[in-house]
């Protein structure tokens, strides 16, 4: 009776439910385009990190160094996503903002590496930003939002 119940312990816990997804639905976006359209629009570097989730090579980014008060926003489709004030030196060698313009960058799981990280991409265009990391300023939010340079476009405040 014993090597009943253990059996049939076994078996039930092998079991998977129908109810579970086993596939990640693909999100919907404003705008879409084909990856032909993309490439039209951007340049080949912007295609590679915004497109294909790929990671511009550290302190190469011109922003790292910008102190002028505006808006950065989506490379791909001119979306707003952080204010200038929020941006900090994180000494990471890539922008770094301590929060987004509300609703504008979405947060996605990316295991690309062989754990999870947090991704950020464009809520309109769904494009790759970066990754948020938990190690940003502790007198704010904490968070690191590491953005590539490539995927931004700055709009200066007075514009």
């Amino acid at each position: 009776m014993k090597k009943f119940f253990s059996i049939l312990t076994i078996l039930l816990l092998s079991c998977s439910c129908k109810g579970q997804k086993l596939t990640k639905e693909k999100k919907t976006y404003k705008i879409e385009k084909t990856n032909a359209e993309w490439k039209d629009l951007l340049t080949v570097k912007q295609y590679t990190i915004l497109r294909e989730a790929g990671t511009e090579r550290a302190f190469s980014s011109s922003f790292n160094k910008n102190k002028e008060k505006g808006t950065y926003a989506c490379a791909a489709c001119k979306t707003p996503l952080y204010k200038s004030k929020y941006k900090y030196d994180s000494g990471s060698g890539w922008p770094s903002f301590d929060r987004p313009i509300r609703g504008n960058v979405e947060l996605d799981v990316d295991y690309k590496i062989g754990y999870a990280r947090t991704e950020l991409k464009c809520n309109t265009c769904g494009s790759h930003l970066g990754h948020s990391f938990d190690d940003g300023p502790k007198n704010t939010t904490g968070k690191r939002h590491c953005i590539n340079g490539v995927a931004l476009k700055f709009i200066p405040e007075n514009k």
